[in-house]
């Protein structure tokens, strides 16, 4: 055996494993923010999580986060923190409502994630059927899509509600998702980038493949569990072509 065999043989049958996964699924579930674009790549998700744990202060409710909350470089840990003590209550939906319009602001400043606007059509129009599932806000989702044309892509969209309760981890939006597309969870992909994307994926029944833009994200995947992972949408592009 040479090198050379000894270097092919793991990348063939972890194409053929791609390839297999995606010629199973006739319906798509997408997570939003890393897997179609970066959201905050012209309005860092720092920023805004500054801004947010700022806003609370201001509101007088600073004492409610921990520390790693208001130091977090994601919004909506300051956000389910404040959920997370104050369920149901107006300041949650005054937080929510301005996460919203920060990331209604990102959209006009998103970056596609390579590949995918080709796959996203080509993938289509071989009759597999897409839902977007996020944790963004789905009106966000929804003008994302539309800058990018790919609204006919996409009929439906789940993202954060007010109950911060049934984001993901917590299946929901998948789940309404399947049932709107009268989709069977065994003929189903998720295409995801967090570990909280795979659990919500294994509730709900469906396959995952996990997107990982860098090393670490790929690490974070595989300790949680992820099989298969790829680190470019090309790589699933040039899966189509293995579809019945």
């Amino acid at each position: 055996m040479t090198p050379e065999t000894t270097h092919t043989e793991p990348v063939t049958a972890e194409t053929a494993r791609l390839a297999s996964l995606v010629a199973s699924a006739r319906y798509v579930l997408w997570d939003m923010d890393g897997p179609m674009c970066q959201l905050f790549a012209g309005y860092p998700a720092h920023q805004i999580a500054g801004e947010l744990v700022v806003k609370i202060d201001q509101l007088g409710m600073g004492s409610l986060l921990t520390e790693q909350e208001r130091s977090g470089n994601d919004p909506q840990d300051a956000l389910r923190g404040v959920h997370e003590r104050h369920r149901g209550s107006d300041l949650v939906l005054e937080l929510e409502e301005w996460l919203t319009r920060r990331e209604l602001t990102a959209v006009a400043t998103a970056m596609p994630t390579p590949y995918v606007d080709p796959l996203i059509r080509t993938w289509s129009s071989y009759g597999v059927r897409f839902a977007i599932t996020t944790n963004n806000a789905a009106v966000a989702a929804l003008a994302y899509v539309e800058s990018r044309q790919l609204t006919d892509c996409f009929p439906y969209v789940y993202g954060r509600t007010p109950n911060l309760d049934l984001m993901k981890p917590n299946p929901y939006c998948l789940e309404q998702a399947i049932k709107a597309m009268g989709a069977v969870p065994s003929a189903t992909l998720m295409i995801g980038d967090t570990p909280t994307d795979l659990q919500a994926a294994r509730q709900a029944g469906v396959a995952f493949l996990g997107y990982a833009r860098n090393a670490e994200k790929q690490q974070t995947l595989k300790e949680s569990g992820a099989e298969i992972i790829v680190d470019s949408m090309e790589r699933v592009l040039k899966a189509l072509p293995s579809l019945p």
